[in-house]
Order: structure tokens, then C-alpha cells, then sequence
């Protein structure tokens, strides 16, 4: 772990369901330092199903049944702009100026490459993790219980999948656009294995 000296903050983007939290969080671990998602900074409609037996909030499900899936994306995409990142840019500024604070690892999918690459420096790095659309369909199907939804229900968690993958599409042009780091995760691999590259990935 070479550049624990000079790194201070690990943001890690991704779409839905690609394993952010995870493996932020067994970063976070290894290093000893803060987690945090961008979820906590800002609220938008979220995952439209429950495992709670609590109905799906009305504006959730009026949000994905009225839009189309390019709404859906320029309608997050521009609450991450508006909402999230000046919190996060924010939040980097502070750390960074503190000498005493601790180490961050940050994560969400609202950490979008073209807004997050001018804050990328000796002491912030930066990752994206990606994954094909097969395996995020089939984590989105497991996590919903797609399965034992009503029909309803299953077009709403459509609609969500279908926003993940043209989220991840965007995304990865972005990624190579402006020449950020990406680790590519697949389903056999676990969340320490995952975890270990992008580390390495950032020169830890």
C-alpha cells in the first residue's frame, strides 16, 4: 500500500446493482477509513419495489410508469448534477484541506466521469466499476423477487433495468471519453476480489 501517503479520498462510480457499496465498503475496511454513499447527500426516486410489505410510494411508481427510459436517465442524470455533485465537490474540499481527517472512500452512481474528472489529483483517485448487461438484469431481477411480482409491479422494475443499462452505456463512453480508470466485475468473482483490484487500480 504505497500511495497511502499521498491518497486521501477513493470515489468509486458505477450504475445500479454493479456492487458499489460493497466493495467500498471492504475497501473502507482494509484501509481503515470513512465510508460513505452518495445516496445520504440527496433524495430521488429510488428502486421502485420493497421487501418491507410497505406499498411502493405513489410518486415513485407515478415517476417510472409516466416517463419514458431516456426521461428516466436525463432526469437522474440532472439531479446528480444539480443536487449531488456541488455536495460532493464540497465535501472533497473539506477533507482535502484538513490534514486531520480521515480517509474516505465515497461511492454512487451519482459520481459521473465528465463531473467527477476535474476533481481526480495525487490525493484523490478515482474508479468506475462495470459489468455487462446480463449480470446487472440478473441482479436486478434477484434483488426485486421479479418472479413473484404482479404484472404491474414487473413494468415498473423494467423500466428501472431498462435506465440501468442505458446508465451503464452512457457511462462506460464517459469512462473512456475522459480516459478514467474502470474494473470490470463479473459474477464469479467475490467482493474481496473485486475490492483488491481496484486498489491496486489506484495504486494502493
Amino acid at each position: 500500500m504505497n500511495n497511502l501517503t499521498h491518497l486521501r479520498i477513493i470515489l468509486i462510480g458505477g450504475t445500479s446493482h454493479v456492487g458499489k457499496s460493497s466493495v467500498a465498503k471492504h475497501i473502507a475496511s482494509v484501509l481503515a477509513w470513512e465510508y460513505l454513499s452518495t445516496d445520504r447527500l440527496a433524495k430521488h426516486p429510488g428502486r421502485p419495489w420493497r421487501h418491507d410489505g410497505v406499498a411502493v410510494a405513489s410518486h415513485v411508481t407515478e415517476h417510472y410508469a409516466k416517463l419514458s427510459v431516456e426521461e428516466l436517465l436525463s432526469d437522474v442524470l440532472g439531479h446528480y448534477e444539480r443536487n449531488v455533485l456541488p455536495q460532493v465537490e464540497t465535501l472533497v474540499r473539506t477533507r482535502l484541506s484538513d490534514p486531520a481527517a480521515t480517509g474516505l472512500v465515497l461511492e454512487g452512481s451519482a459520481l459521473w466521469p465528465g463531473s467527477i474528472a476535474p476533481l481526480l489529483t495525487a490525493h484523490l483517485g478515482g474508479l468506475w466499476l462495470t459489468a455487462d448487461d446480463k449480470l446487472l438484469t440478473s441482479r436486478i431481477h434477484i434483488n426485486s423477487r421479479y418472479t413473484e411480482r404482479t404484472v404491474p409491479e414487473q413494468l415498473l422494475i423494467d423500466k428501472f433495468l431498462q435506465r440501468t443499462l442505458a446508465y451503464a452505456h452512457r457511462m462506460d463512453c464517459a469512462i473512456t471519453d475522459h480516459g478514467l480508470r474502470r474494473v470490470s466485475v463479473s459474477a464469479e468473482e467475490t467482493v474481496e476480489a473485486v475490492a483488491s483490484r481496484c486498489l491496486w487500480a489506484v495504486g494502493i
